[in-house]
């Protein structure tokens, strides 16, 4: 008899620790997801400008970036979704995989190659805005970068080429940056001796414009 009291009461203790443990277990998934989601992903969609052409890592725009709105307050880790070459329309069929779950904002960088090739500004406009369409029915907050195209490619075509960036901005209420190389494009000091990528210094002066209103736009989306 002493024996069952023992084994029962052996096994009530079993029992007891066993739904602690659960509880603890259950309280602590519902509990981690919000911790984790203190820390803000970006994924910065993009081409050569994103991925650091030219430049040892820790150079690159991403982490300059990532290092600068760490600095500011902000607890956030950028991905770099950048692909040398890549055109908008590039950018828009690779969209599925470059963007995983769990992504809470995209910072968009395309076109620079567009223009550079001569790509019609329709196909361009095209391209962004179905990326920008895919991003917001999946509830991602965007910020724009603009790009504007070289002088020598005449009035008509730079118009209709620099206008796509506003436009989209206003008409997706987008976070929106007009230039991407505001600042920094055409100054020799300041790119690498192909005269397009951005060197060190030259990032650092991107990353310290934009910083701003990349702050807001996170702080309020």
């Amino acid at each position: 008899m002493q024996r069952q009291k023992a084994d029962l009461l052996a096994y009530g203790k079993h029992v007891w620790f066993f739904n602690v443990f659960t509880l603890f277990i259950a309280l602590f998934w519902q509990i981690s997801p919000s911790i984790a989601k203190d820390q803000i992903t970006i994924v910065a969609l993009g081409d050569s400008l994103t991925a650091g052409y030219g430049l040892p890592q820790e150079d690159a725009f991403t982490v300059q970036l990532e290092a600068a709105l760490q600095k500011s307050g902000l607890d956030v880790r950028i991905v770099n979704a950048g692909v040398s070459g890549d055109t908008s329309t590039g950018g828009m069929q690779r969209l599925d995989w470059a963007i995983a779950d769990g992504t809470d904002l995209i910072l968009l960088e395309l076109g620079a190659n567009d223009a550079l090739r001569g790509i019609e500004p329709s196909v361009t406009k095209a391209s962004l805005t179905a990326i920008v369409e895919e991003l917001q029915s999946r509830n991602i907050p965007i910020f724009l970068t603009g790009m504007k195209a070289p002088p020598n490619m005449g009035a008509d075509y730079i118009h209709e080429f620099d206008g796509i960036y506003p436009t989209l901005a206003r008409q997706y209420s987008l976070g929106f940056y007009p230039f991407f190389l505001d600042g920094v494009a055409a100054d020799p000091a300041l790119n690498q001796d192909d005269a397009i990528h951005p060197n060190k210094e030259g990032v650092a002066i991107i990353v310290e414009r934009m910083l701003p209103s990349l702050i807001t736009f996170i702080k309020n989306k």
